[in-house]
């Protein structure tokens, strides 16, 4: 069967090979997002430039790598395994929901719009209105986010969603968005770097990321032990691939648990450091304060001592 009209038939894939992880192909739905999105950030950076504003390198190029991340799983021969085998698909949908949300989110993409769009324009209001509406509280809420991101998992794998998903190119685009999605709206909040409607303080960011872990360790411990194919999709790969269905599932499996861990350890040192800089700001700020009113603070405290001392 020709899956997506990807123009190869999938009975006749070659063996895996890291090699063909580098061929361009795939989907040109993805390919034209891609191009959209670092021309878009592109031309907010230029806006900046061109009226002498600098915007950090660092969220340039994180932003960059997160559109990178998102060709490297839909627009190369990654995309043809991904429709016949469960550890390729796994490591797209891994890598789009917990990979390139968190480099797209560093990248800081709403202030740069913020700052690029004219001041007082019409584009501007617009979007500071949707940022601060009831909509984006609702999408944005912990209450939204974590049961969204469970059930993107549970609600997808083990039912027949998946399967009538996969059959179609339309169903396969609709799912790779949708895991994107997901990804940008769990870690939106969580990273704090863009202006949003929900700004919880560290420690709350911090157990909201851990909220999940115990929900993707189980979904990946459940594909690894289960005795038979919980997917049609995958329950029977291309003879040519020499894979054996069960032990695909399991490397899935593990792929979904150890992808649980490895970018909340990452998010986890960027919350960490974003706490230490935000305090060092803070205390700095605190001085300067003291410095310019002669710590009259302090200098209050004391003869409120003074005074107690004086009564006592």
């Amino acid at each position: 069967m020709d899956h997506h009209g990807h123009g190869m038939d999938m009975a006749d894939l070659p063996p895996f090979s890291f090699s063909r992880l580098f061929e361009i192909g795939g989907d040109g739905f993805f390919l034209a997002g891609c191009l959209l999105l670092a021309a878009l950030y592109g031309w907010g950076v230029w806006r900046l430039a061109r009226r002498g504003d600098r915007w950090p390198v660092g969220r340039a190029v994180s932003f960059f790598l997160g559109v990178a991340s998102i060709f490297a799983v839909t627009c190369t021969g990654l995309n043809d395994y991904g429709m016949v085998l469960f550890t390729a698909h796994m490591a797209q949908h891994m890598v789009i929901s917990m990979v390139s949300p968190v480099l797209l989110l560093l990248g800081a993409p709403v202030t740069l719009l913020l700052r690029a769009l004219p001041a007082g324009g019409r584009a501007r209001r617009l979007a500071v209105r949707l940022l601060h509406s009831r909509y984006a509280r609702l999408v944005t809420s912990v209450f939204f986010t974590i049961p969204l991101f469970v059930a993107s998992l549970y609600g997808l794998y083990f039912t027949p969603l998946f399967d009538f998903l996969m059959e179609s190119r339309a169903g396969h685009i609709a799912m790779m968005v949708h895991f994107l999605a997901v990804g940008l709206v769990f870690f939106f909040p969580i990273m704090g770097v863009d202006p949003g409607p929900h700004r919880p303080g560290y420690l709350m960011r911090m157990l909201e990321l851990f909220a999940t872990m115990p929900f993707h360790a189980f979904f990946g411990i459940a594909l690894m032990m289960a005795s038979e194919p919980m997917v049609d999709t995958f329950a029977d790969p291309p003879a040519s691939l020499a894979v054996e269905a069960l032990s695909d599932q399991s490397s899935a499996g593990g792929m979904a648990w150890a992808f649980s861990e490895i970018p909340t350890v990452v998010v986890l040192i960027a919350l960490v450091v974003q706490w230490y800089v935000s305090e060092e700001r803070r205390a700095r700020r605190l001085d300067r304060t003291a410095d310019r009113d002669g710590d009259q603070d302090l200098a209050a405290y004391n003869a409120y001592l003074a005074s107690l001392q004086a009564r006592g």
